[in-house]
């Protein structure tokens, strides 16, 4: 495995000190998160999706869960994800997206009822998980905002997690 390098370049012998250090702590917060299995692989999938419909991420928006693929999240079921409201995906689905948009958007202002929702739905694990998956696919912002986060690829593709939780992009899939 290469050493981790700075996603966005940083000058001078202290940023550099600083920018490894960082960049290996985030990466291997994210991977912590994709090892946490309390939360079924659709609706962890749609909060990736939601998370990448808002950050407006070309990578996220590529790729689909294998697991989530496999357990029926095809292009219709995501496409859901924009308007998920008016949608006929189920009321837990909902509202884990609904925490999607609290956390993103205005965490100070979460919709009154919003705890309640989730624990009717999650227990306290599986909330910790959804949060933690919210802050791991939000941590793209920079590369979204300087446009340096195209997809060396063409079309969506699969994506999968090892033991570790390092992600593992596999082949083209054809919808």
């Amino acid at each position: 495995m290469s050493e981790p390098t700075a996603r966005v370049p940083v000058e001078g012998p202290r940023a550099a000190r600083i920018a490894a250090p960082l960049d290996e702590a985030l990466d291997s917060f994210a991977a912590a998160a994709m090892r946490a299995r309390e939360v079924d692989a659709v609706t962890t999938e749609l909060v990736r999706l939601r998370c990448a419909h808002y950050h407006d991420c070309r990578i996220c928006g590529s790729l689909r869960m294998t697991e989530a693929r496999d357990a029926g999240v095809d292009e219709a079921v995501a496409a859901k994800v924009a308007n998920y409201e008016a949608s006929d995906l189920p009321e837990h689905a909902k509202v884990a997206l609904r925490l999607v948009d609290a956390v993103i958007i205005a965490p100070a202002s979460a919709p009154p009822g919003l705890a309640a929702q989730l624990h009717e739905h999650f227990d306290d694990r599986q909330i910790a998980e959804l949060l933690l998956d919210v802050v791991k696919w939000s941590r793209q912002k920079e590369l979204v905002a300087l446009r340096l986060e195209t997809p060396p690829w063409m079309g969506t593709n699969l994506l999968a997690f090892d033991a570790r939780g390092d992600a593992l992009i596999g082949a083209a899939t054809t919808g």
